[in-house]
């Protein structure tokens, strides 16, 4: 099966069952396989007894496994630490003096670890995926065994393992999974890179002497990402009647909960949403109040604006069902008014609300 062909059927498995995409805030895992193409290696061998040769190395696509320990920052700032592994089987050897019938043999391995930082864009309410880029810098070893040649006399072989700097550049998109809170399928193209390696290298007979080879990798990766501690959303809880008060006008009170870092409304939410401006036409309200809020995952800043956008949703949905906006006083408290008081940083299903109070 075609790599064009397993990235089809992954994406389309994975259809039915995505949730809607949130940046991961706190300690997560990831692991992925997929196809490796090493780029055509030229490479130079030289030694004291003769002149500098020069040569290239062509290679079959291979395997490759990635693992991955990351932390992300709530805000789409990610790193990970990350170790890789990548083989390829020798197609060709040309160059360095042979006739053009030489026989190839041999394969090249990269192996290593790599510090990564990414960012995850949002693509705003109702995205089921997560577009991200990632740089990264570390060490890689490159562990060759590259043969060429016909009969014993006119062979030259690459071999040795060499470790040198390393560099890639990752761009990918994650699906997160309904089914499972905080897994999610990811689809990856990296390129990997390091500096010339330099390993044993020997033509025919002649002394022992080195080879200078450069490694350019490029992958595609299927796997699969799980972030700690992300919950399910909390079952969205019906409207809170109040005690009667002494006056004559008696408040009544709505709560419309969102999904963690989230301003579309649910379908539940837009039932209880429903409910309010019913109500509010029956009973001649003369004023509704509409205040966002929510919890202290994030930054202020962010909350603050988070909270806006949830007082807008709800603020929209009551004038479609033919609540006036001059009737509606919209504003937003961030994180400064919980309803379940938590410490920074903690996520609060509880806190993520709209509150509709009809007076």
């Amino acid at each position: 099966m075609s790599l064009r062909n397993v990235l089809l059927a992954a994406t389309v498995l994975a259809l039915p069952v995505v949730a809607q995409a949130q940046p991961i805030s706190g300690l997560y895992v990831g692991a992925g396989a997929g196809v490796n193409l090493r780029q055509e290696s030229d490479a130079t061998l030289s030694n004291n007894m003769t002149a500098p040769r020069t040569g290239t190395a062509e290679f079959n696509y291979g395997f490759v496994g990635v693992l991955s320990l990351g932390y992300g920052f709530g805000n789409g700032v990610r790193a990970e630490i990350e170790g890789s592994y990548r083989n390829n089987e020798v197609d060709d050897v040309s160059g360095f003096g042979l006739p053009n019938n030489a026989r190839s043999l041999g394969s090249a391995t990269t192996y290593g670890v790599m510090a990564n930082a990414l960012y995850d864009f949002d693509l705003g309410p109702g995205s089921f995926l997560t577009p991200y880029v990632g740089a990264g810098a570390g060490y890689q070893w490159v562990d060759n065994d590259v043969r060429g040649g016909v009969g014993s006399g006119n062979t030259v072989r690459i071999d040795g393992t060499d470790g040198r700097f390393a560099y890639q550049a990752i761009v990918g998109a994650a699906f997160p999974i309904a089914q499972v809170p905080g897994l999610a399928v990811t689809a990856e193209y990296r390129f990997l890179g390091t500096l010339d390696n330099e390993v044993d290298a020997r033509r025919d007979n002649s002394a022992a002497g080195t080879a200078e080879q450069d490694n350019f990798n490029h992958s595609l990766l299927i796997g699969l990402r799980y972030a700690f501690g992300v919950t399910p959303p909390p079952p969205v809880v019906a409207p809170v009647a109040p005690a009667p008060a002494a006056a004559p006008a008696i408040a009544r009170t709505y709560l419309v909960f969102f999904d963690f870092d989230r301003a579309d409304l649910t379908d539940r939410a837009r039932q209880i949403i429903a409910e309010a401006a019913t109500n509010s036409q029956r009973a001649g309200t003369t004023r509704i109040e509409v205040s966002g809020h929510a919890d202290r995952s994030g930054t202020p800043q962010y909350n603050q604006r988070l909270s806006e956008r949830r007082a807008a949703a709800v603020a929209a949905e009551l004038e479609r069902r033919g609540v006036p906006r001059a009737a509606m006083a919209i504003q937003a408290f961030g994180e400064s008014r919980p309803l379940v008081p938590t410490a920074d940083g903690v996520r609060e299903p509880q806190n993520r609300r709209v509150e509709i109070v009809l007076r």
